[in-house]
């Protein structure tokens, strides 16, 4: 018997030793750094692949004001023959957008829809990383309406000590200080409520800003994208209104905010609980000027858009088997299909082609 216990205790050990050396092998310096050196090969070869022919919008952040584990501020990145558009800077938005493959030296531009803290929060950073990610030798397009001067030059003052550094860092040569920050791009309006101007169009890419109502902020714009027979809309905070409707009309996509009234009443009837004083009047007053689920499907069902895409996701859905409860009664005002936005979604519409695909950059 003991001569049996002597002998299993002799194969435990030899088994002990023998995983002891694979986990040495499996773990051991040279093979942990050919692993690593392989992802980021990996990753540097996916963020330089080229993109076939079309039209495409990520949501690199789907989220609202309120913080949100799963969402980013709001934030819709936009491509099309080679050029590259964010519309909006969420909160969280700028990694997002590096994390879903997207070249930050390579942005054209930025669109601001309106100056609220959540569509801004992000724009420095945004800022930043396309001067050091492109060697940029002029600073960043930020288009928006009147009031963008006010934000650029806030921007760039707070960052200016950093830019200073990153040049004695690295060298003007990596990072011309010619290129740092924003240049504002503010553009005018007339007085109409379904007023509009095309802010870019280069022959086959054209992008329409357009008024929309979000009062009391005012101005507040979406943008339409066309492109080689394709189209999307990215509505920014509005209620609905005329001009949304008319600028969604015969798009492919529609990308809108929107609020569901009754799960914000719930957190407003328990308001009290909460140590925040101010969250009771808040609660009260977002509903009025925010589209719910069951506007944005009226707007999409009135414009004939292909798709809806709900954004700007307020309150935060806590659990999917919430999405119903969210969506609300939105099914009744539109028969295609509605999709609540989630962070990494990419959306692709191939030039000169009747397809929309779906699928997400962060699983």
């Amino acid at each position: 018997m003991r001569g049996k216990k002597m002998i299993v205790t002799g194969i435990i050990i030899v088994i002990v030793i023998a995983v002891a050396a694979l986990a040495a092998v499996i773990f051991s310096k040279p093979i942990l750094t050919a692993l690593a050196t392989n992802l980021i090969k990996q990753r540097f070869i996916s963020q330089s692949e080229k993109w076939d022919d079309g039209l495409y919008a990520g949501l690199a952040g789907s989220g609202g004001p309120f913080p949100d584990i799963k969402r980013a501020g709001p934030c819709v990145v936009v491509m099309a023959g080679g050029h590259l558009y964010i519309v909006d800077a969420g909160q969280g938005a700028a990694r997002n957008i590096t994390l879903m493959g997207f070249q930050m030296g390579k942005v054209d531009a930025v669109l601001l829809t309106h100056f609220h803290s959540d569509h801004i929060a992000d724009l420095g950073e945004i800022m930043m990383q396309r001067w050091v990610g492109g060697s940029n030798t002029k600073p960043l397009d930020v288009i928006g309406p009147p009031g963008v001067e006010t934000v650029i030059e806030g921007f760039n003052r707070a960052y200016s000590l950093d830019s200073g550094y990153r040049v004695a860092h690295h060298g003007e040569a990596t990072v011309p200080p010619s290129g740092a920050g924003g240049s504002a791009r503010p553009f005018s309006l007339s007085a109409d409520e379904d007023a509009s101007v095309v802010v870019v169009d280069d022959g086959n890419l054209k992008v329409t800003v357009f008024k929309v109502n979000h009062a009391p902020v005012s101005p507040v714009v979406g943008y339409r994208f066309d492109y080689k027979g394709r189209s999307l809309v990215i509505s920014g905070d509005t209620i609905p209104c005329g001009s949304l409707t008319k600028q969604s009309q015969g798009a492919e996509i529609l990308f809108q905010s929107a609020l569901q009234p009754s799960m914000v009443k719930l957190i407003h009837d328990q308001a009290g609980l909460s140590s925040v004083p101010s969250l009771a009047k808040i609660t009260e007053d977002i509903p009025g000027y925010h589209s719910s689920p069951e506007g944005a499907a009226k707007t999409a069902g009135e414009a004939g858009v292909k798709q809806l895409v709900l954004y700007h996701i307020t309150p935060p859905i806590p659990h999917p088997l919430l999405n119903n409860m969210y969506l609300g009664d939105a099914g009744k005002y539109y028969s295609g299909p509605i999709t609540i936005g989630e962070d990494g979604m990419l959306f692709s519409l191939p030039a000169n082609n009747a397809k929309i695909s779906v699928s997400n950059l962060l699983k």
